[in-house]
């Protein structure tokens, strides 16, 4: 790869560990383990996008259509979902969030907020200034 040093690789190489663990601590705080991170992923989904089919939830989670089935099913049953046909195409069905599944996904974002608010009371304003700072870069980067 050009331009690629090893600095680089280091660099890279801390990222992606830090922003996984941040990841897995994040996990950790969820939900006491009533959900899976497969159907926490799928709510957050679709509270931030919205309304879509069961074919492109699987395109964005990057799993088989045949996968997505048993985690719309289950968070179906806990009464999490709407489904309804496609306004264009009446074959197909629109999966959404129902109130109380968007009630449970404002719930854990806001359970995941707290805990970053707590942890970052700890850090001095120092920290809390370069994070800040950080952010639009780390947001870069997610757009590559």
């Amino acid at each position: 790869m050009p331009g690629v040093t090893p600095e680089i690789m280091r660099l890279a190489a801390e990222i992606r560990g830090t922003v996984g663990q941040l990841h897995r601590r994040l996990r950790q705080v969820d939900n006491g383990a009533v959900l899976t991170p497969s159907q926490t992923a799928l709510l957050v989904r679709l509270h931030r996008e919205g309304p879509s089919t069961p074919g492109q939830l699987a395109a964005a989670e990057r799993v088989r259509q045949q996968s997505i089935g048993p985690i719309l099913a289950a968070l179906d049953e806990l009464g999490y979902l709407e489904r309804s046909r496609d306004p264009k195409d009446g074959r197909r069905v629109v999966i959404s969030l129902s109130a109380l599944g968007d009630k449970a996904v404002r719930g854990l974002l806001e359970h995941r907020e707290e805990w970053i608010a707590e942890a970052l009371t700890t850090m001095t304003p120092s920290d809390r200034v370069t994070l800040a700072k950080a952010l639009p870069v780390l947001q870069k980067l997610i757009q590559h």
